[in-house]
């Protein structure tokens, strides 16, 4: 496992307040938030940040903004979306450059960020075209009927900050094509690329109110997005219990909610499976991000006959990933968001090896990496169900290697727990087999001896992992409302 300290290119402080986008302009707002690098330590940036009056600004904002933009016709919304489109691809180095320093994500993975914004602008403004009206049969002969769908109103969407752009990019792209006026809340963790792109939206002239950007510091700003009666839709990348808190908030009136939410990500590895190809995606996928991913594989289930071989292979690349912050090196895996969730990782790590976990790579910070919340990629064996670790979604880069015996209990394996529901992994070379897991797997993805994601595949999850889609063209299922039209025919 190598590590490098941080790079002359990422020592720049933004100094200037970023501001928030509200109405069509820049705000300075009612506080500031200070965003520090979890990789150096040090500050980013001062942000603007949300009081109660900035949040009843923008959600007035957005109501005035929705008769007009959900009337503007589907060609001149394209045209509004294709223009921030350019203006994203033109500020790709300050863009990226946002990511990389106030998450300390390394260099090569903000690309991930940066070309799902363009691509999913480009994506909805093609796809919101075929989205049609529809005709149905009458039965009797004595009506017309008409399906025609329309905007749902004003969106709220609350932003995780482990893919601060790519998470944008999920939310702002399909609600400007369904029409809808979308206030976006970024994490305060992570809140200056989303701020960027309300410069963008503000320089290119964005129709006032059709996009609001801001974070906030502190729940009651927050909670009254929720609770105000002017959004139709609540829209969340977060945890469950986030998930929770908001709808209970949010019943001071009938909305949509639209909710992509925690994981325990299952993976089953069978005796015929292609070791290689399976250690290299639970590892790049486990270590990349910091393990911060919520599809990021968390129970390892391996066949005892290879488990042996299955682990070696699993512990040569942890301790081969290059870990640290230089933009000028090709590293796998960045620091966690805070020291709080280095703590948590560790404690859930501390905790297996003291029931009895084999601690066969990392566990602790790098050498090598005195600041930044570092942890080095972990591989623990032997983990049982009586583990936090089993129990709890890591979110942080640490494999959990399970061996198993008897296929006729993996299902029941795979699917317990409150925290499963969005991914899940399966690797055979018996095509029947993995067909029998795929369906009997609970979760909203399964991913047999590969791994996909991109802005056309559905991307949600089953029980408590969430409600709805982001991308594909079902996300604009949550954006639009079905209304039937009907006409007596004389």
């Amino acid at each position: 496992m190598d590590a490098h300290a941080t790079g002359t290119h990422s020592r720049t402080v933004m100094k200037d307040l970023k501001r928030m986008y509200i109405g069509g302009t820049l705000v300075e707002g009612e506080g500031t938030v200070e965003v520090i690098s979890p990789a150096t330590e040090e500050r980013v940036a001062t942000v603007a940040a949300a009081g109660m009056g900035d949040v009843e600004a923008a959600l007035q904002a957005a109501r005035a903004a929705a008769p007009g933009w959900a009337a503007t016709p589907v060609a001149e919304r394209q045209r509004w979306m294709l223009k921030l489109r350019d203006a994203v691809v033109a500020n790709e180095e300050m863009l990226r450059d946002c990511i990389h320093r106030e998450m300390g994500k390394p260099w090569g993975g903000t690309r991930e960020d940066f070309d799902l914004l363009e691509r999913s602008l480009k994506f909805y403004a093609e796809e919101i075209q075929r989205v049609h009206d529809e005709t149905l049969r009458d039965l009797d002969g004595t009506h017309e009927h008409r399906i025609v769908y329309e905007p749902v109103g004003v969106v709220v969407a609350y932003l995780a900050w482990n893919f601060p752009l790519l998470n944008l990019a999920y939310k702002i792209a399909p609600a400007m094509a369904a029409g809808c006026p979308i206030i976006i809340r970024p994490s305060a963790a992570t809140p200056v690329s989303a701020y960027a792109v309300g410069e963008l939206c503000h320089e290119i002239g964005l129709p006032a109110g059709v996009v609001n950007i801001l974070t906030t510091d502190g729940y009651a700003p927050s909670d009254a997005l929720a609770a105000s009666t002017i959004p139709n839709l609540i829209t969340l990348i977060g945890s469950t219990n986030t998930g929770k808190h908001l709808m209970k908030v949010g019943a001071t009136s009938i909305k949509k909610y639209s909710m992509e939410l925690g994981g325990n990500a299952p993976v089953l590895v069978f005796d015929d499976a292609d070791l290689d190809l399976a250690a290299d995606i639970v590892t790049t996928v486990k270590f990349n991000n910091a393990g911060q991913i919520c599809v990021t594989p968390n129970r390892v289930f391996v066949e005892r006959g290879v488990y042996d071989r299955f682990r070696d292979k699993v512990v040569a690349r942890a301790r081969a990933a290059k870990v640290g912050f230089d933009r000028d090196a090709d590293i796998l895996t960045g620091p966690m968001i805070d020291g709080r969730a280095w703590a948590r990782v560790k404690g859930l790590i501390d905790d297996a090896v003291e029931k009895g976990a084999s601690l066969l790579a990392g566990g602790d910070r790098p050498e090598g990496l005195e600041r930044g919340h570092f942890l080095a990629p972990t591989v623990l064996g032997e983990v049982t169900r009586d583990m936090r670790i089993y129990q709890d979604e890591i979110f942080g880069p640490v494999v959990s290697l399970i061996p198993f015996d008897d296929r006729g209990t993996l299902l029941d394996l795979a699917n317990e727990g409150e925290e499963g529901g969005l991914a899940s992994y399966v690797f055979t070379a018996n095509l029947a087999l993995a067909e029998e897991m795929a369906r009997g797997l609970r979760y909203g993805e399964v991913q047999v001896n590969g791994v996909k994601y991109d802005i056309y595949l559905p991307h949600g999850g089953i029980g408590q992992s969430g409600i709805g889609h982001d991308c594909s063209r079902l996300a604009l299922n949550d954006y639009l409302v079905v209304k039937r039209i009907s006409r007596g025919l004389n």
